[in-house]
């Protein structure tokens, strides 16, 4: 399968108008680059608190988990779907993990290596049994994925406010949280390690793997990839449980950052700035196009300029109507971009 290479392969460029503007949107290794920069050097002139260690630090971290969730949220865009349920995945994993870990305690005292083992184990087989429901429903019962997806955000949140009440579960083991989630290796949190280590994974399934490839073509044409023999429903399935997995291992590194396992983590925000994340870094909503490696700086961009607006002191209320225009910005680039290929 060569769907990225044909997209690639095949640039228009309409006479007036920058090339990088024309292929896509303000992603795709084009203006964002020179965004990110413009808003570091603005931030960087007016508050010195912006670069210094600790922000700077924080601002990492913060990008990290937003740019692993996005990963997976960019490969079911890219396969021509959504996943609105990341944010809740994000919690339920936080709370289930930390819930196993606090009864594995109790059951093998002394056993710290067991008891994280099996609080991870709950964490992440949680996010891949709601990717799985989503698959299934998206694959064989042909189910919107924005429907399906939107009834299994409920679901989850629910789910999780039931195991906790609404109260924060604490009990795990002090090696999960001070030694992994809230220890420094050369001065960075353990959470941007993991994230490079991710990000670095997706980029080489994306680009090296035949599950990659099929799900560029599978969003690309759907019907021409079930024409070639792709096992469809299979790989759909598979691109919702791996967003899943991503969004319950940012739960879990949320769990060790804090302490607790709390059914507030994600939530809207976090699938919000994950479809924003994908979309501004150039994955188009139509399916078929998009890199992990411009969502991740897309992730940057969005956490930076978060942090500007706090730094500004700019109303809460008011910063997701910056986060909503970018990406009304971007959609309809991207449109613009897609509507001026369709016409040569």
């Amino acid at each position: 399968m060569s769907a990225p290479a044909t997209r690639r392969a095949a640039p228009f460029v309409r006479p007036g108008l920058p090339a990088r503007l024309d292929r896509g949107l303000i992603g795709q290794g084009g203006f964002l680059p020179a965004l990110l920069v413009a808003v570091v050097v603005v931030m960087a002139a007016i508050d010195p608190q912006f670069y210094g260690r600790m922000n700077i630090v924080n601002i990492l971290r913060n990008a990290s988990f937003l740019t692993i969730v996005a990963c997976g949220q960019a490969f079911v865009i890219i396969a021509g779907g959504f996943d609105l349920s990341v944010g809740a995945v994000v919690a339920l994993a936080s709370v289930v993990a930390a819930k196993t870990m606090g009864a594995a305690a109790a059951a093998f005292p002394g056993q710290d290596g067991l008891v994280i083992a099996c609080g991870v184990a709950a964490g992440v087989g949680s996010g891949l049994a709601v990717g799985l429901v989503n698959g299934l429903c998206v694959a064989k019962l042909k189910v919107s994925g924005f429907v399906v997806t939107l009834g299994t955000m409920s679901a989850t949140a629910g789910i999780g406010l039931m195991i906790t009440s609404g109260i924060p579960v604490y009990g795990m083991p002090e090696s999960f949280v001070k030694g992994f989630g809230r220890v420094q290796v050369l001065g960075l949190p353990m959470a941007i390690y993991a994230a490079v280590l991710i990000l670095a994974l997706m980029i080489f399934v994306q680009r090296r793997t035949l599950f990659g490839r099929y799900v560029y073509a599978i969003g690309g044409h759907h019907d021409a990839a079930v024409v070639s023999g792709v096992a469809v429903g299979r790989h759909l399935v598979g691109t919702y449980m791996l967003s899943g997995a991503l969004a319950a291992i940012t739960g879990l590194l949320l769990t060790a950052q804090v302490g607790s396992g709390q059914a507030s983590f994600g939530g809207d925000r976090m699938m919000l700035q994950s479809i924003a994340a994908a979309v501004i870094g150039g994955v188009s909503l139509r399916g078929g196009i998009g890199r992990v490696e411009i969502v991740a700086v897309s992730a940057l961009f969005l956490t930076i300029l978060t942090n500007a607006l706090n730094l500004l002191h700019i109303d809460s209320r008011l910063q997701p109507v910056f986060l909503g225009l970018i990406m009304v910005a971007a959609v309809a680039l991207d449109e613009l971009g897609r509507r001026r290929k369709t016409r040569v």
